[in-house]
């Protein structure tokens, strides 16, 4: 049995008087590429911060790699960040800072490495995720929607994580530029060795690069499993969900 990197067990949210979640439990396995879907309003990317320690549900119990995230002091939680990265939905990139200096920040902050030898390091994962050289000295708003989102999947690669969060990684990106960063994503989990958490609602991510989704909807988890399995769920929001792939099949081929 792999061992169970991400454990969510009995998790309950409520914003604003309103019920998120109602009892969440889900885990995520050593290696896996697993996809989080659900509705509108169904707490996906709350969930998100959840788990990373962002945002404090109301009940339940977290752990990544075996620690409670909850129950964490500072410096257990200092520890458990060093091993986990993070691309938010927007980026989240420094405006004011270089490219290089963006990714290096993690560096910066972790690390005691001088920060010439931190920036070299930047520019290494910068490489890694496709980017030319001359992007380091840019600043973020010179970059395309897509160079952006590599600099900041390279800046959540800083730290040689075990662990990829990413939410919603394809969103504002063109359809060609969506399945570019879908198939790095695909390589940097297999060539790494990493894990990786991603909330999306792209369903040629979940076709294309994804080992297994998980389905919130009325604040629970629906289902879990590969498309195939979560296919034969009798659930109306699953279905329509499917059934807009396959309508654009038809559609391009009868085109």
């Amino acid at each position: 049995m792999a061992e169970t990197v991400i454990d969510v067990r009995d998790v309950s949210t409520t914003l604003g008087g309103h019920a998120i979640h109602r009892g969440v439990s889900l885990s995520v396995a050593r290696g896996e590429v697993v996809a989080l879907i659900g509705g509108s309003g169904t707490g996906k990317s709350v969930l998100l911060r959840e788990i990373i320690g962002l945002q404090k549900p109301q009940a339940g119990r977290i752990e990544l790699f075996g620690q409670s995230v909850w129950d964490a002091t500072p410096e257990q939680m200092n520890r458990l960040r060093r091993r986990f990265g993070v691309l938010f939905q927007d980026g989240a990139l420094f405006s004011s800072l270089t490219v290089e200096d963006n990714v290096a920040t993690p560096l910066f902050e972790h690390t005691r490495l001088p920060r010439p030898t931190c920036r070299q390091l930047a520019r290494l994962k910068l490489a890694m995720v496709g980017l030319p050289e001359a992007a380091a000295k840019k600043r973020p708003s010179e970059l395309s929607g897509g160079m952006r989102k590599r600099v900041a999947l390279a800046r959540a690669l800083a730290l040689d994580p075990e662990l990829l969060f990413l939410d919603e990684p394809t969103s504002g990106l063109d359809p060609i530029s969506a399945r570019a960063f879908d198939r790095l994503i695909r390589l940097l989990a297999d060539s790494l060795g990493l894990t990786v958490f991603l909330v999306t609602h792209d369903l040629d991510t979940l076709f294309s690069i994804i080992d297994r989704v998980i389905v919130l909807s009325d604040g629970r988890v629906l289902g879990a499993g590969t498309i195939d399995q979560l296919k034969h769920i009798d659930d109306p929001w699953l279905t329509e969900y499917f059934a807009a792939r396959a309508s654009r099949e038809e559609s391009a081929h009868g085109s």
